[in-house]
């Protein structure tokens, strides 16, 4: 009974797909334009952002937001290093004049906790940016 009722499946599944073939008369694609064109348009280079002057920072906008970056945030974070921490461990900072890394971020050995080693998953590089890069109409009224 099994191997009829399986067979009858197989059958059911193959008629469904017969009679359905697909187009095999591509489109032609006009590609006469690849190659050919001059870039003729020179435009001006995107306004440059805009950081907090050294030693000061941003205020946050809500409870419990994260510190907002005064400054690029591209060093490198892997699993070996983080370059946050070459500036902002608690030994360093002072003499870097750099903000600390909170306790709370911290391990009782001193070393940087594994669950806080994503800096820029919470913390974000902030500047005033010339250019708006999305639209925004947001109203606090």
């Amino acid at each position: 009974m099994k191997k009829v009722l399986t067979l009858a499946a197989l059958v059911m599944a193959l008629s469904a797909c017969s009679g359905q073939q697909a187009n095999t008369q591509a489109e032609p694609v006009n590609i006469s334009s690849l190659g050919k064109s001059e870039i003729t348009d020179i435009r001006a280079a995107d306004p440059a952002p805009l950081y907090p002057k050294r030693g000061k920072s941003i205020e946050r906008t809500f409870v419990h937001q994260p510190p907002m970056i005064p400054h690029k945030a591209d060093y490198p974070i892997t699993l070996k290093r983080n370059g946050c921490i070459s500036c902002h461990s608690p030994a360093k900072a002072k003499r870097m004049k750099a903000t600390a890394v909170d306790p709370s971020h911290m391990l009782a050995d001193g070393k940087l906790n594994n669950e806080y080693y994503n800096c820029t998953q919470c913390h974000t590089p902030q500047a005033e940016n010339k250019q708006h890069l999305v639209e925004n109409e947001f109203s606090t009224n």
